[in-house]
């Protein structure tokens, strides 16, 4: 059961052999179940390595001038070389800037990094940078 199994523990097969009515102790499946050689799958470390020339980090921060006016600025990375893919600069960031700023740093489908495959957008919901609070 551990071979086809390979991501069931032994509290999990030791429930499984006692619904099929098979009286044994949790401890006597875990003496027994075939140990792995490595993980069965990659680590997120592994994932990174691999997938760093497809993968941008995009980040929106704020800078206060001197005459105390806000400046937001964007900025898109490329993991792979780790350089800078697109740089831009507002003082009233809209959602209609910020996709036309990612546009412009990736284009429609391909990003420049890595021309066979396009962007996996993944986003993180804090402070003034999410949909309620950006000025249209």
């Amino acid at each position: 059961m551990s071979i086809a199994n390979p991501l069931w523990g032994a509290p999990r097969i030791h429930g499984e052999l006692l619904k099929l009515g098979i009286e044994i102790g949790q401890t006597s499946v875990a003496k027994y179940m075939v140990r792995r050689r490595h993980p069965p799958s990659q680590g997120w470390r592994t994932f990174i390595r691999n997938h760093a020339d497809g993968i941008a980090a995009m980040d929106m921060f704020v800078v206060p001038t001197i005459s105390f006016r806000l400046l937001y600025g964007l900025l898109i990375m490329g993991h792979g070389r780790r350089h800078i893919l697109w740089f831009g600069v507002t003082a009233h960031p809209t959602a209609e800037w910020i996709a036309n700023q990612v546009t412009e740093a990736c284009g429609w489908g391909q990003t420049p990094v890595a021309p066979k495959a396009g962007p996996v957008p993944t986003h993180e919901r804090r402070g003034p940078y999410d949909r309620e609070n950006l000025q249209d």
